[in-house]
């Protein structure tokens, strides 16, 4: 699976966000900035050429149907970083966060709690 452009990305995230399939229009609704359509219908080509929707014709419009999970691509997607900047370690991320003042004693209950369930499970 290919790591996606931002610019595609945020497409997705809203392709993924919407119940069902989504047209053009729908998507530029929810950009965070003006793009022109042209703009979105490339991403959008982008995306079927890459495997990440389906493209299907009704009418006039083409409604696009994610063909990638949205949890599989994050944690794929989630691996990679932790790899790449933190040598493999979940506890150099975790660090590089606390250090940086990006965990509030709230997240660190909710990641305490996470951690417990998951030893359960075991």
């Amino acid at each position: 699976m290919k790591r996606l452009p931002e610019s595609e990305l945020e497409i997705m995230m809203i392709i993924w966000r919407h119940e069902g399939p989504v047209n053009r229009m729908e998507i530029e609704e929810h950009l965070q900035k003006d793009v022109a359509a042209p703009t979105v219908l490339s991403f959008l080509n982008r995306l079927e050429a890459k495997g990440f929707v389906s493209v299907e014709k009704i009418g006039k419009v083409n409604w696009y149907t994610p063909l990638v999970k949205e949890e599989e691509y994050l944690q794929k997607e989630s691996k990679n970083i932790i790899q790449k900047m933190y040598r493999n370690s979940l506890k150099n991320f975790v660090a590089a966060l606390y250090d940086g003042n990006g965990l509030s004693e709230e997240d660190m209950e909710e990641l305490r709690k996470f951690l417990e369930e998951k030893r359960k499970k075991k």
